[in-house]
């Protein structure tokens, strides 16, 4: 906004046109569009729906709406939270024993649509605590008061919209009526500030947008990812299988899902190998004074199973694989010429995930994880980045992702090692990325206390952005296992240690490939790449043979001799997600060629074995 100081005076939503912007940056901090100008302001920049901020607020504003008809309809509901979300928002409220019927969610959206078409202004108040906790105290509001109670400041903030009021920051929209289209999506339990043992509470998921059209757009692309949920495709496609005797969070992997796994395992082991990283492999269990001096159990602890007695002796099952991968470094005397050494290991963790946030493969307590570790010297850090960085883009284009975000995390108020190590470490990570052409955001003061990190999120088919390759700089595991290197002048040196997964662990990332492929992997994934039909009985010897032919080309297939017809085999095939079928009929036998039908295609013509065979390895490789 230019000529700001002729607007002195005014609030800055009585100088635009406030339908299309919902919320302002002055000088860099949000505010309200109710902000009135003062004349001391640099800049003002107007952000709309498109703006990421702007999306926060239109969401934060629409969860208040929300809340403001469960009030009217449930005046014994209580308020907690409420916060806007990566799409849309929800609100947590404590209804006693009961929960929210879908007939209960109904009358909430048609009250929240209500609320908006009265048009309420929304206004910021600062109170002090003392009035704040009174207004709350008379409403009966024992959660807010006792977030009121946990802040350090003497004043705090509320948002008003007719009757309703409620403890926020901010900001908000200037009113309701700037929402156009309101939708409950779902609710679910939580727990109030995440403990088990604290009071139960009900939550509601929404979202809106300020158009019908948008809303129209999001709710077709809600279909196609419940169309393309792993849990539901797992099953359909018989890749995994949770069983309740085994326990929550636990996935046994089916045959299909097996042979998937092994395909990517055995792809990752050998493109490992060529880029001078040695295998190890490490217990599942380990001492307790390991993960006393590795620090898991002071900060970690409350994330692992509990401690086994062996022989008088404490044990933990493992939920990181650094602690082994450090005495595998100290297993000799270590000199600057064996660095940089890289160990990688598909090492399985358990890590105690509270049920509540269990999610199919994606949030699990059992998980494998594609973890190494590099040691090197501080000349060799920008190599290795940079060398990482490059391996983790090839790995993710294999498997068809060639969009991403990407987030340097750097210092935060407390941290160990030196300002001269991290200042070392955050720039190596910065040019190496700006060398191999990441485009990257950074995230100040985001880096974990022993380290900076890169973070990179793919994006798949529909848009959504999900947590894959981690690079994370630790200063602080090689201080307390005080490993070293001899360098070239004679003296020990601690190298310098970088933690690395490229797919996170095999579980979630497999989770994020059947959604994003729908199931319908490349033909190089493919559990069964063939399926051969013969039309009748008499025809079995010769699918046989085709089968043993293929077999021997190491493609994998399976002959359907089932007594049905030959539609529904095809159809069943097509269902199940086949890549391609091989029809054989007398024909096709007497000719020693195969009828082919391709997944999504139908049929492509009639071939020889041999031409077919060269098909499939061609479409393999190019995968």
């Amino acid at each position: 906004m230019k000529d700001i100081k002729k607007y002195i005076g005014k609030k800055i939503l009585e100088i635009i046109n406030n339908n299309e912007f919902f919320v302002a940056l002055v000088d860099g901090e949000p505010k309200d569009l109710t902000y009135e100008i003062k004349g001391t302001e640099r800049e003002i920049e107007l952000l709309d729906f498109e703006h990421p901020l702007g999306k926060e607020t239109f969401w934060h504003t629409s969860s208040h709406i929300m809340a403001q008809a469960v009030k009217e309809l449930f005046p014994d509901a209580k308020l907690t939270i409420g916060p806007p979300i990566e799409n849309g928002f929800y609100y947590d409220f404590y209804i006693g024993e009961r929960t929210f019927s879908p007939e209960d969610l109904e009358k909430i959206e048609e009250r929240a649509k209500e609320i908006i078409k009265r048009d309420l202004k929304v206004e910021r108040v600062e109170l002090s605590k003392n009035e704040a906790i009174k207004i709350f105290k008379e409403r009966n509001e024992n959660f807010k008061i006792e977030l009121i109670n946990e802040i350090e400041e003497e004043k705090v903030t509320c948002y008003k919209q007719g009757d309703f009021i409620d403890l926020c920051k901010g900001p908000h929209l200037p009113r309701t009526g700037l929402v156009k289209a309101f939708k409950i999506l779902s609710s679910s339990s939580s727990y109030w500030r995440k403990n088990e043992k604290g009071p139960l509470l009900q939550r509601i998921y929404g979202i809106s947008f300020p158009d019908d059209k948008k809303l129209e757009e999001y709710l077709k692309n809600l279909e196609e990812i419940k169309k393309r949920d792993h849990r539901k495709l797992g099953k359909e496609l018989n890749l995994f299988h949770y069983s309740e005797d085994v326990g929550a969070g636990l996935i046994l992997w089916l045959p299909k899902g097996a042979f998937i796994r092994r395909e990517i395992e055995n792809f990752m082991f050998q493109e490992h190998l060529k880029r001078g990283y040695l295998p190890v492999y490490t217990p599942h269990i380990g001492k307790r004074r390991m993960w006393e001096i590795s620090g898991h159990l002071d900060f970690y602890k409350e994330n692992m199973y509990p401690e086994m007695k062996v022989e008088e002796e404490g044990y933990f099952i493992k939920p990181m694989n650094c602690p082994f991968h450090i005495q595998i470094y100290r297993s000799e005397l270590r000199s600057y010429r064996d660095l940089p050494l890289r160990l990688f290991e598909f090492g399985t963790v358990y890590r105690f995930e509270r049920s509540g946030v269990l999610h199919g493969l994606t949030r699990v307590r059992g998980f494998t994880q594609d973890d190494a570790h590099i040691f090197c010297t501080p000349e060799q850090v920008e190599d290795e980045i940079k060398g990482v960085i490059e391996f983790a883009l090839f790995i993710l284009k294999k498997f068809g992702f060639v969009d991403y975000k990407v987030y340097i995390s750097t210092k935060p108020k407390e941290y160990v090692g030196t300002d001269d190590m991290w200042e070392m470490a955050t720039n190596s990570l910065i040019k190496a990325s700006k060398e191999t052409g990441l485009i990257f955001e950074i995230a100040e003061g985001e880096g974990a206390f022993y380290g900076p990190k890169i973070d990179i999120l793919i994006k798949d088919a529909l848009g959504r952005k999900w947590q894959c390759t981690t690079i994370q700089f630790d200063f602080n595991l090689p201080e307390k296992f005080d490993i070293i290197y001899r360098d070239k002048d004679g003296r020990d040196k601690k190298p310098y240690m970088i933690h690395r997964a490229l797919l996170g662990s095999f579980e979630r990332f497999f989770g994020v490939l059947i959604e994003h492929y729908r199931g319908n992997f490349p033909l190089w994934l493919s559990p069964e790449q063939v399926r051969i039909l013969p039309i009748s009985e008499k025809l079995i010897k010769y699918a046989k043979k085709i089968e043993k032919i293929l077999k021997k080309e190491g493609i994998r297939c399976k002959i359907d001799s089932e007594n049905e017809k030959l539609g529904y085999k095809v159809r069943k095939a097509e269902i199940e997600k086949v890549p391609y079928v091989f029809v054989v009929g007398k024909k096709e036998e007497e000719s020693e060629r195969v009828s082919i039908r391709k997944h999504g295609e139908g049929d492509i013509g009639t071939m020889s074995i041999e031409e077919a065979i060269k098909k499939i390895k061609e479409e393999i490789e190019r995968n």
